[in-house]
């Protein structure tokens, strides 16, 4: 029987999970399980790149786990970073493989690097943030991943990943890592229902974003709220926060009901009304299943924490072999008990 490939991803542990999140990247974590050989990362130690509140941390993390359990990804698939210090090992090897150049022109640093200003209100930014896409190609070839799962946006990180995987192969004389490929699920932008011109975003404020574990009462008054025709629209164009609506309608999986609404749109017919319901009804039938999954899973809180330390520890065997033979590769000696 052929090898199933193998998938990494990686989530940071930084609050609620809105439906932003769901549908651009952890749904397609679910259906990709079935597939592939997965890893999917609470990824701590990169959290702490950015100001945080180190308290706040550790409950975060295992808070993202349960959230995770409880929209469908199997705890074996599971892992949390900092309980693989491999992770951090391999990326100091990598670092004296990437070139101070390459680092200087990933763009996303100079986006945090004015975010992580703001938020600490000095100028301090630390270089863990301008080293960490070392840090995450590591995550990656770590498990000698075959596909990383991106949008079109983070084709950036996964060429320096390659870039790195490239030279050290070519320094210690074998094709020793594999170079990852993306993979290139269908990644949902889905705005903000109170400005669709911005991302559905935790970062603006709560009420541009719906959590999925969010009470119903809630959910389905942000949706009744949820901005649709500003008026300055182009004519014969949909607005974007009607487009969004319709976008949440198919991704809830609700392709009749949207098939019939945008028939009725297409038809001049649409009452926002009946689009809002339509697309409350769907978004509530899911976080009332996901909360219920997740009630369940806080009556076991200890039995999962010692699942996740499990298959943490199961899955760092294999970043230990990694890092023993790329320790071997580079003439690093081996901690041997």
């Amino acid at each position: 029987m052929e090898q199933r490939k193998s998938v990494l991803s990686g989530i940071q542990p930084t609050g609620h999970m809105h439906f932003g999140n769901y549908f651009g990247a952890v749904k397609n974590w679910v259906r990709l399980q079935e597939d592939y050989t997965c890893v999917f990362c609470v990824v701590d130690y990169h959290a702490i790149t950015m100001p945080y509140n180190p308290k706040k941390l550790a409950e975060a993390t295992w808070d993202l786990v349960a959230n995770l359990m409880a929209v469908g990804v199997k705890p074996e698939n599971l892992c949390i970073q900092s309980l693989i210090p491999e992770h951090a090992e391999l990326c100091w090897i990598l670092n004296c493989f990437t070139s101070y150049g390459l680092l200087t022109r990933m763009t996303q640093f100079k986006d945090k690097s004015a975010q992580s200003q703001e938020e600490s209100g000095e100028g301090f930014i630390s270089a863990g943030l301008f080293d960490y896409p070392v840090l995450q190609a590591a995550d990656i070839l770590i498990y000698r991943a075959d596909y990383v799962p991106i949008g079109k946006d983070q084709e950036q990180h996964l060429e320096l990943t390659r870039n790195i995987a490239q030279r050290f192969n070519n320094q210690v004389g074998k094709e020793y890592f594999v170079l990852p490929e993306p993979l290139y699920t269908e990644v949902l932008k889905v705005r903000s229902t109170a400005d669709p011109e911005r991302k559905m975003s935790k970062s603006l404020g709560e009420k541009h974003y719906i959590n999925v574990f969010e009470e119903e009462n809630r959910l389905r008054k942000q949706i009744r709220s949820a901005v649709t025709d500003t008026g300055d629209t182009p004519a014969g164009e949909m607005s974007p926060g009607v487009e969004n609506l319709f976008l949440l309608l198919k991704a809830s999986g609700k392709v009749e009901a949207h098939n019939s609404l945008m028939d009725t749109y297409r038809a001049g017919n649409l009452k926002y009304v009946d689009l809002k319901e339509a697309v409350a009804d769907a978004l509530a039938e899911l976080s009332n299943g996901f909360r219920a999954r997740k009630a369940e899973l806080a009556a076991n809180k200890k039995e999962i924490k010692n699942q996740i330390r499990e298959s943490s520890a199961v899955i760092r065997k294999r970043a230990q072999e990694t890092v023993r033979e790329v320790k071997e590769l580079t003439g690093l000696l081996n901690v041997r008990f």
